[in-house]
């Protein structure tokens, strides 16, 4: 069995982080798939998706750490070849990646006590973004 469905949201841009927990288990609900996987997977070439606990300071500081990996500021050839500023965000996305599974198990997704999935936006504008989560599995119970 595969459920599919996506949702939108909005974003800062420069590594804006946004939890989406709760809009990928309403949709593993939806599902009705009680053993399997979920994907999700950021539209575009400059947002990822991963997990983190979501606390503002470890926020902050995931976003010094971008800036530091690859710095906003820094020249890019794709920047000069559009002139659209933005290098380092594809950089950013490429190195994070635009996807992820999380195990689902009896109905629900097996994340830890303090993870959760996050969309992070690198670009350098704010954004309107796609977000499509695929589940995947059956309806049984674990054993």
């Amino acid at each position: 069995m595969v459920f599919g469905k996506g949702f939108s949201l909005k974003t800062k841009g420069f590594s804006d982080v946004k939890d989406v927990t709760q809009e990928v288990e309403s949709i593993v609900s939806q599902s009705g798939i009680g053993q399997g996987l979920a994907h999700i997977f950021v539209i575009g070439s400059t947002a990822s998706v991963s997990t983190i606990e979501y606390e503002p300071a470890l926020v902050e500081d995931l976003r010094d750490e971008m800036e530091k990996l690859i710095p906003s500021s820094r020249p890019s050839r794709h920047s000069q070849t559009w002139g659209d500023d933005n290098g380092f965000s594809h950089l950013r996305a490429t190195l994070m990646g635009p996807g992820m599974s999380v195990p689902v198990v009896d109905g629900k997704l097996l994340l830890g006590t303090w993870q959760q999935i996050v969309v992070i936006d690198h670009d350098n504008r704010p954004r309107n973004r796609k977000i499509h989560v695929q589940v995947m599995g059956d309806a049984g119970k674990s054993e």
